[in-house]
This record gives structure tokens, C-alpha cells and sequence, in this order.
């Protein structure tokens, strides 16, 4: 049942809702427009806000499905952490889009979610507010995941979720590679720069 558990959340996390969402509104692959990033700020730059954020709160629910199910076929908390983090595996290399997804952000809040409400707002708030004030997304993303272990640490919470989370953030730090050189150069995109124009 576990190994079942984890290749569900796989399947789970390839539904590729900024593709769908994308080809739907626009007739598009979003892979190939903005950043080239199938998730919710590509979305959002790309198509608006309303396709943006439906694709945030699909990816995130992607992470707290494959958990939910993971709880009803095992009660092992291993199992439901891990399920969510190949939820993750999924959004980002979905086998149903030649493994070309985004970068994990939307479905980890998901995850953190699952894992710890508490630890989940404190990294949502410290996230918003840095995007608020900075305008960079990719900023407020690397706090998240990086305030989600920290937060699980001094919870009684099962270890695996902490050991998970540091999984999850080690898969966000890989991913943002190039935002992370474009932070400390000065060169990151910011929300709203007028260098991705939105369609129509």
C-alpha cells in the first residue's frame, strides 16, 4: 500500500494544471512563454491573475491530495510525508508532459499544509511579506521552504516531516538555481516587470 501510496502521488502531482489551464484560455504551452516555467507566477505573468492564482491553489491541492489518500491507505507517517514530497516529483517532472513541469513552490505549500497549519502560515506570512516588499517571488519561495523545517524542528510533530521538509527544501534551493545567481547578481525579475507582457 505504501509504495501504491507514493506512485498515486507521483500520477497526482504530474496533472499539469498551468499546461491545461494554459491551453485552454489561450490555445498556449506556457513552457513556452514568460519564464518557460509550467507553474502559478509564470501563469500569473503570462495569462493575469485569475488563471494565476487557480493554478496556485490546484498545485497546492495536488500536494495535500496525494497525502489525503496516502492517510487512508496506510497510516504511516513516513508514508504520508514522502507522499508528499513525490507529489512534488511530479509537478516538477510530470510523466504526463515530458517530464517538463514547474518548480514546486505551490505544491509544497500544499505539503506544508499537511505537515504543520502553524508552520505553514508562519512561512506563508514571512513569504508574502518579502514578495510584498521586494516584488521577488523566487525570494519569498526560498524563505518558505526554509522557515518549513525550522518551524517543524520545535513541533511534536513525527520526525519524518522534519527530515522530509529538508528534502523539500534542498528540491527548491536545485530548482531556483538560476533565480538564486540572479538575486545576488541584481538581475531577478521582479512581479510585475513589464520585460514578461501578459497575452491579450
Amino acid at each position: 500500500m505504501v509504495v501504491l501510496s507514493w506512485v498515486i502521488s507521483y500520477l497526482i502531482g504530474s496533472i499539469s494544471f498551468s499546461y491545461l489551464i494554459s491551453k485552454k484560455i489561450a490555445g498556449i504551452d506556457i513552457r513556452s512563454h514568460g519564464s518557460g516555467n509550467a507553474g502559478a507566477t509564470n501563469t500569473l505573468r503570462v495569462l493575469g491573475k485569475g488563471p494565476g492564482i487557480a493554478v496556485l491553489l490546484l498545485d497546492a491541492l495536488k500536494g495535500l491530495a496525494a497525502m489525503g489518500i496516502t492517510h487512508l491507505l496506510t497510516a504511516d507517517p513516513l508514508a504520508y510525508a514522502v507522499s508528499g514530497m513525490f507529489a512534488i516529483v511530479g509537478h516538477n517532472w510530470p510523466i504526463f508532459f515530458g517530464f517538463r513541469g514547474g518548480k514546486g513552490i505551490a505544491t509544497t505549500l500544499g505539503v506544508a499544509l499537511g505537515f504543520s497549519p502553524l508552520a505553514f502560515l508562519i512561512g506563508a506570512v514571512v513569504a508574502v511579506a518579502a514578495i510584498f516588499f521586494t516584488r521577488y517571488v523566487s525570494l519569498g519561495s526560498l524563505l518558505f521552504v526554509t522557515i518549513l523545517p525550522i518551524v517543524l524542528f520545535f513541533q511534536d510533530k513525527p520526525t519524518s516531516f522534519f527530515w522530509t521538509s529538508l528534502v523539500l527544501l534542498l528540491f527548491a534551493y536545485i530548482r531556483h538555481y538560476e533565480n538564486i545567481r540572479n538575486l545576488l547578481s541584481g538581475k531577478e525579475r521582479k512581479l510585475g516587470d513589464k520585460s514578461y507582457r501578459k497575452l491579450g
